[in-house]
């Protein structure tokens, strides 16, 4: 990421009231995809928004608000999907949130979290690795729908969760949700090797040379103020550059606190 496109985020002066860490992870919440356990990180900070909570910058609160700036300023590429291509999918839930990595051919090409609604901290674990299942599939619809994925579990009940009889009404609901979709559940064992794995495979790949001939990719990287600088060779449709910047918006947000 060029440092002089995140430097609104890089030098944001620390928050000194709820309105101030709503404004922050406002725009970090931009570009959560390109942080993993986005969620997690921000949990201190996302504390504080709460109405019943009073404000008190504690050392876990600067040391979330650094960890966010710094993962914005050294955020890896992820991979562009391909749609002729299937998609995998590892999903894992605790009792703090869920998480997911989309994936394909061994390259990331998104992260998903959040953290728990306070009733669904009463979960048993195989809903709320259900849970984990169908949020990654609600929010990667676009990538996934008509499409094959196979989603690893580090849950084994889950792998026969379609022959089970006896199903809660939460449980048909999510089910019926999954059917709309051409995919497979596998266990994976080992709940810490997961996202090691998803990670050591090289998954962030090289976006110095990459080419395109669909048009729409470009139009969509000028939709989210992603900058393709084409090469002057005579082959064209080769990115050369990839630059990341925030909106408008999001710049005048930035400097808001400084008027």
């Amino acid at each position: 990421v060029d440092p002089s496109k995140i430097e609104a985020v890089s030098k944001w002066d620390t928050p000194r009231s709820a309105a101030d860490v709503r404004s922050f992870l406002g725009l970090e919440g931009y570009y959560r995809r390109f942080i993993e356990g986005f969620s997690k990180i921000a949990q201190p900070l996302t504390n504080l928004t709460k109405k019943v909570v009073r404000f008190d910058w504690s050392p876990q609160c600067e040391e979330s608000f650094q960890e966010l700036k710094r993962r914005l300023s050294t955020a890896p590429v992820l991979s562009i999907a391909d749609p002729t291509l299937e998609f995998t999918i590892y999903s894992d839930a605790s009792k703090m949130g869920l998480g997911c990595v989309l994936m394909q051919q061994g390259k990331v090409v998104a992260y998903a979290s959040r953290q728990l609604k306070p009733h669904e901290q009463n979960y048993p674990t195989h809903d709320l690795e259900l849970a984990a299942v169908v949020h990654a599939l609600k929010i990667w619809r676009h990538y996934l729908y008509g499409g094959k994925c196979e989603i690893f579990t580090d849950h084994k009940s889950l792998k026969y969760i379609f022959t089970q009889k006896e199903l809660n009404m939460r449980q048909r609901r999510w089910l019926e949700l999954v059917k709309d979709y051409d995919c497979t559940i596998s266990y994976h064992p080992g709940k810490a090797n997961v996202v090691a794995d998803a990670l050591s495979r090289r998954s962030y790949g090289q976006l110095s040379c990459l080419f395109t001939e669909q048009d729409v990719l470009l139009r969509e990287f000028e939709q989210l103020q992603l900058e393709a600088v084409k090469s002057t060779s005579a082959a064209g449709g080769m990115l050369t550059t990839l630059v990341v910047g925030p909106t408008l918006r999001e710049r005048i947000v930035a400097e808001q606190p400084n008027d």
